[in-house]
């Protein structure tokens, strides 16, 4: 079950983003530079969280663009926001019924999938900008792959993933993983 991959996935993705030191580093997701991509994580965070408890989402303020969430206090945001969200996927409610991010109503399941996904994408993202490596479990490598599988056109079109990249159906599965969601996985700064 994935819910049983959260904590491992979200303790890598933090030793990961906590440990970047230059917040101008580009990164391998399109658009983001690692200031930006934690801004991104910091600002749609609190509606994961929203759309896991199955509550209204936050206002959306002056958007992502105009957030500006990273501050001197990003880091223990970021810690904060990524236990707690720990915290609510690793129980079945978040995981059984129907739920809404934003005006989009979609089931629990897809929304724990899409959680997982940030942490090891995003962390990926991240280890890549600093140079560092990220230390994914082959579970959560696959459960990603399936899940970027999955819902990999709609998030085309969405503006969420890039084209998918071809990686060898021999290559690791994070590898696979990566592709499928739109990156290149010998990207490199």
């Amino acid at each position: 079950m994935t819910a049983e991959l959260m904590r491992p996935a979200a303790a890598e993705f933090l030793s990961v983003a906590l440990a970047v030191d230059d917040l101008s580093a580009p990164t391998p997701c399109a658009g983001y530079d690692v200031s930006g991509l934690l801004n991104h994580l910091l600002y749609w965070g609190p509606w994961l969280i929203a759309a896991g408890r199955h509550e209204e989402p936050p206002s959306p303020g002056a958007g992502e663009a105009g957030a500006g969430l990273v501050t001197a206090g990003w880091a223990a945001a970021l810690e904060k926001q990524t236990e707690t969200l720990v915290e609510i996927f690793e129980a079945a409610p978040a995981w059984t019924g129907t739920t809404k991010l934003g005006t989009a109503e979609l089931p629990g399941a897809v929304l724990g999938d899409m959680v997982l996904g940030e942490f090891v994408l995003h962390g990926w993202d991240l280890a890549r900008a600093s140079g560092r490596p990220l230390h994914c479990a082959p579970p959560a490598a696959t459960a990603v792959l399936e899940s970027a599988r999955a819902m990999g056109e709609q998030a085309r079109a969405m503006g969420v993933y890039g084209p998918e990249v071809p990686v060898p159906a021999e290559a690791a599965v994070l590898d696979r993983a990566l592709g499928a969601a739109g990156r290149d996985p010998s990207w490199s700064r």
